[in-house]
């Protein structure tokens, strides 16, 4: 039997996910730590969504199952899982774990959600949205990151990402996790 560690990085756009989660990976690596990272956001562009599945949950499921497998097959035992719900799917990801043919015991999750304040947020969207969707993604954002505040599992770690570094930052996720 197997027990594997869950980092689930989630948050609304513009705090730092993928940065962090990227970061977190190379402090991992530098420890010489056996670990994978998922960006969740490429685990369910589909469209049109599947019938019966209009948010995409099963095509994620499936996916990070699929994913899972390969890393579990190679020895792999801690998933770094970058997404903003990601904290809110903690039981999908863990079942999408156990599919990956190894007997698991328990999956242990350490949800962070990391956090900016609103003008942060703009700025930081400003410069990497430049189509015509910026105000719609700003107020996106804004309206998830409130209902991941409020909606956010007992025992989610929070991280201010707000005027400081990334490894900074990434050194405060990867002591929540105690990795």
């Amino acid at each position: 039997m197997t027990t594997y560690d869950l980092l689930l990085i989630g948050g609304g756009s513009g705090v730092g996910k993928s940065t962090v989660g990227w970061e977190v990976s190379a402090l991992l690596r530098g420890a010489g730590t056996a670990h994978c990272l998922i960006e969740g956001d490429g685990m369910d562009q589909i469209h049109p969504a599947p019938e019966g599945d209009p948010h995409r949950t099963a095509v994620t499921e499936r996916n990070i199952a699929a994913v899972w497998a390969n890393y579990a097959a190679l020895g792999q035992r801690r998933l770094i899982y970058t997404n903003t719900v990601s904290i809110l799917e903690a039981p999908m990801i863990g079942r999408a774990m156990g599919g990956g043919g190894v007997p698991v015991t328990r999956v242990r999750v350490t949800p962070v959600l990391l956090t900016a304040d609103d003008a942060t947020v703009r700025q930081r969207l400003a410069l990497r949205e430049t189509g015509s969707q910026l105000g719609v993604h700003i107020e996106r954002s804004l309206r998830m990151a409130r209902r991941l505040a409020e909606e956010a599992p007992a025992g989610t770690v929070r991280v201010a990402t707000d005027g400081r570094t990334v490894p900074d930052i990434a050194a405060e996720v990867l002591r929540a996790a105690a990795w």
